[in-house]
């Protein structure tokens, strides 16, 4: 079994999520996500999503308020290593304060932009948007989701 260990920023304004168009090194497909990613050892993830903001969109943040945990474990065959991989991400709300929109530079984030919200359905997307906007918009006080179903639009 794999394990990794991420952070997300959800960053709304006006109705709007930041999103972050993803591009795997394979160049199969693309879909959207969150601003966000790996904690790297001894990182902190409250900082690493602030890290990640910046690398992925050009963007600088703060940490509004922790959202919530979100735990998957996801099957196998399903899973891009062909291993049953555990996903634990961590959500933050953010506030974008600066910066200038862009690609990731020499990444896999090839562009982000302002969402509507009721725009999201009709895109092809990570699993993470979907937790992650619902953290947001519900707050639950346990700061967590019911699980997410994975198909059709929606992703691991």
């Amino acid at each position: 079994m794999s394990f990794r260990l991420a952070a997300y920023g959800v960053c709304v304004e006006d109705g709007r999520v930041l999103l972050a168009r993803y591009v795997p090194p394979s160049g199969e497909g693309t879909w959207w996500t969150l601003p966000g990613g790996k904690v790297e050892h001894a990182e902190d993830p409250y900082d690493a999503v602030i890290r990640e903001l910046g690398e992925e969109t050009g963007l600088t943040g703060v940490v509004e308020s922790l959202l919530g945990v979100d735990s998957r474990v996801i099957p196998a065959h399903e899973a891009v290593r062909g291993v049953v991989h555990q996903n634990v991400g961590v959500f933050y709300a953010v506030r974008v304060i600066g910066g200038v929109i862009r690609p990731e530079a020499n990444g896999e984030t090839a562009e982000s932009v302002w969402t509507p919200i009721e725009e999201i359905a009709a895109l092809h997307r990570s699993v993470v948007v979907d937790v992650g906007v619902g953290l947001a918009t519900e707050r639950p006080a346990s700061g967590h989701l019911p699980t997410v179903p994975v198909g059709g639009l929606i992703r691991h």
